[in-house]
């Protein structure tokens, strides 16, 4: 069921019946939030993002456009998605490094950062206090403990670097120079100082 005391002047977005919205919670034009999902109070959420079925979000949790969130992923407070962000299904957001039922440690959240365009793959674990790139690639299943790269391509447990993806999301291949090409859409690419930077 929805929660009567929420309020928002303009409801442009698709809401199922079966979802739970609390009050003082922002959603975007456009977002849909399927089955058996709910929103925490102080959260925002942009525009044209979706919400598959049983995922959480919040309390104070920020989420920007376009982000694409799959089943079974619950979103912390302390984590902040940029546009664009692809979470899949069933990866695991932490928020407290070293939890005790019998603490509370709600004045010890650390902020994990999701930077533009990144995607996590299914079953994976992102651990708190760290930052993902702009359009970096995590495998399904990794464990990530620390700051990911922009476009960096990311497997294993712990995670480790295997390479670079386009922002497409395509692995790339470089030539001697350290250049390459995304067939996707031409666009280019350059390794420079350990870093992938987007030449044209």
């Amino acid at each position: 069921m929805q929660t009567k005391n929420h309020k928002q002047k303009t409801k442009n977005y698709y809401l199922h019946e079966s979802a739970y919205i609390d009050d003082n919670v922002i959603i975007g034009d456009g977002t849909k939030i399927w089955h058996f999902s709910h929103i925490l109070s102080g959260s925002v959420i942009g525009k044209n993002c979706s919400f598959g079925q049983n995922c959480v979000v919040g309390p104070r949790v920020t989420i920007g456009n376009g982000v694409k969130v799959q089943n079974n992923v619950s979103i912390y407070e302390g984590v902040e998605c940029e546009d664009d962000v692809f979470l899949g299904p069933s990866m695991v957001f932490t928020n407290v490094i070293n939890p005790r039922a019998f603490i509370a440690r709600r004045d010890e959240f650390k902020k994990t950062l999701l930077k533009k365009g990144c995607s996590i793959g299914a079953n994976a674990t992102i651990v708190c206090g760290i930052t993902i790139g702009e359009y970096a690639l995590i495998g399904s299943g990794a464990v990530v403990n620390k700051d990911v790269k922009p476009y960096a391509l990311m497997v294993g447990v712990p995670a480790r670097q295997i390479g670079w993806v386009s922002k497409a999301g395509n692995t790339l291949k470089f030539d001697e120079n350290n250049e390459a090409i995304d067939s996707f859409d031409n666009s280019k690419y350059k390794i420079k100082d350990n870093n992938l930077i987007v030449v044209g």
